[in-house]
């Protein structure tokens, strides 16, 4: 049984490290927000955005945060959950679950403590009605696409196809939070700050759920051991 704590150490120490990074990432730009500093930053981002646009660039990019909005990824999770559920892929699905759970409070409760407002829109994007920092379409879509990618790369057989099923999750994440400078609906500062809290609030989730099945694992006899 000594072989499931190497790993876990492993997991816990990486774990924490990304966690103190991602904090510090954040804590940074939410100071920068408060005191108005990071102004000019969002404003170069956002003309760069304006000199490459255009009317194909622009129905892409309308398409790809669709992708990321709070009704796709709404009904996208549910029928996620379901088809693990019907896969007997459980622990998948329940991580998918608390994931998505946790990350719609923690979008909520930053946006409220923040309560920044949003700038103003390009293309005639309609404004959303929430605050704007963080990012949710950032914050809600790395748990998404994260959790997929983890569970999906988990079964598959060879480095390359999971390394292409990560970098795939990695660029529809990307391609998100670009979207929103594009459309000009949420500041670039708002954008990492999200990608932050989610990396923050995923490896807490990886964590717990690896030190569940390790516990699960050292109590169960070896003969009632089934890989999941």
């Amino acid at each position: 049984r000594t072989h499931l704590y190497p790993p876990l150490g492993l997991l816990l120490l990486a774990g924490l490290g990304a966690a103190a990074l991602a904090l510090y990432l954040f804590a940074g730009l939410a100071e920068e927000v408060h005191e108005g500093d990071i102004r000019h930053f969002d404003e170069a981002v956002f003309a760069l955005s304006n000199r490459v646009a255009s009317p194909t660039l622009t129905a892409f990019m309308r398409g790809v945060t669709w992708l990321g909005s709070n009704e796709f990824l709404a009904g996208a999770g549910a029928c996620g959950v379901l088809a693990f559920v019907l896969a007997r892929w459980r622990r998948a699905a329940a991580a998918l679950l608390v994931t998505m759970a946790g990350a719609a409070l923690l979008n909520f409760a930053l946006k409220v403590a923040f309560r920044r407002a949003r700038p103003e829109p390009f293309f005639d994007t309609p404004l959303p009605d929430s605050y704007s920092f963080p990012s949710g379409h950032a914050l809600l879509s790395f748990c998404f696409y994260g959790v997929i990618a983890a569970a999906v790369a988990a079964r598959l057989n060879g480095v390359g196809t999971r390394v292409l099923v990560w970098a795939a999750a990695a660029l529809l994440v990307g391609l998100i939070g670009l979207s929103r400078l594009y459309l000009g609906v949420d500041y670039p500062s708002d954008v990492l700050a999200g990608y932050a809290a989610a990396l923050v609030w995923v490896m807490a989730v990886a964590v717990g759920d690896r030190l569940l099945k390790a516990r699960g694992s050292r109590t169960r006899p070896a003969a009632c051991r089934r890989k999941r």
